[in-house]
């Protein structure tokens, strides 16, 4: 599968990847606060629910899907509107709960739950589809093979790179738990800060053009 494309193209999809993942965004922020709230465990499943949408916008990429949400006003404000819905909600819900607990959640549900909203949050951003179907289209080559095979190849690389990325950020932001748990203002507003980053994701995504 990757013979078909040159080591040097590899090479300089994966350094590319790796960049624009370190880049700051609603991903990799959320990813941190996760981490930092509730232990590394849960920032790890985030990353894979994060990770798994890749793969749904790879696959939109592969079969010219995306092409809708670039031509369709209806189709991309549609899926905005929505994936800034779903983040209100979750803000809504840290609001609501009376007391959020800080460290590492071994329970089952609660990673998955965790996983799945890295999902959601991942397929209703359109702003990562219009980037997969910019950004994967510059390393295919037409004359060296199938550009299904091509995309499909270069969108799992991406995904190798952005799970290690997001995988450090949900360790590095893992230490802010300590701190978390010693201040007490902090600790006493846990919910209103959890509660201020999904609204902000979620305005930074209903306006999103």
């Amino acid at each position: 599968m990757f013979d078909i494309l040159s080591q040097e193209v590899i090479i300089a999809f994966i350094a590319a990847s790796i960049v624009l993942s370190f880049v700051p965004g609603p991903d990799n922020i959320f990813v941190m606060t996760q981490s930092a709230l509730r232990g590394r465990r849960v920032g790890f499943f985030t990353t894979l629910g994060l990770c798994t949408g890749l793969v749904g916008h790879t696959l939109l990429v592969a079969v010219g899907v995306s092409v809708i949400f670039q031509t369709s006003a209806i189709a991309f404000n549609g899926l905005k509107i929505l994936g800034a819905c779903y983040l209100v909600y979750l803000g809504w819900l840290s609001l609501k709960n009376e007391e959020l607990v800080l460290g590492e959640s071994k329970e089952k549900s609660t990673n998955q739950s965790y996983y799945i909203t890295g999902i959601i949050m991942n397929l209703t951003n359109p702003k990562v589809a219009l980037f997969f179907l910019v950004f994967l289209p510059q390393f295919v080559n037409v004359s060296v093979g199938s550009v299904t095979i091509q995309i499909l190849t270069l969108g799992l690389l991406f995904i190798l790179s952005a799970l290690c990325v997001f995988s450090s950020i949900a360790f590095l932001g893992s230490f802010l738990e300590r701190f978390l748990k010693k201040s007490k203002s902090v600790g006493n507003n846990i919910n209103k800060l959890a509660a201020f980053v999904y609204f902000a994701l979620a305005i930074n995504l209903f306006f999103v053009s």
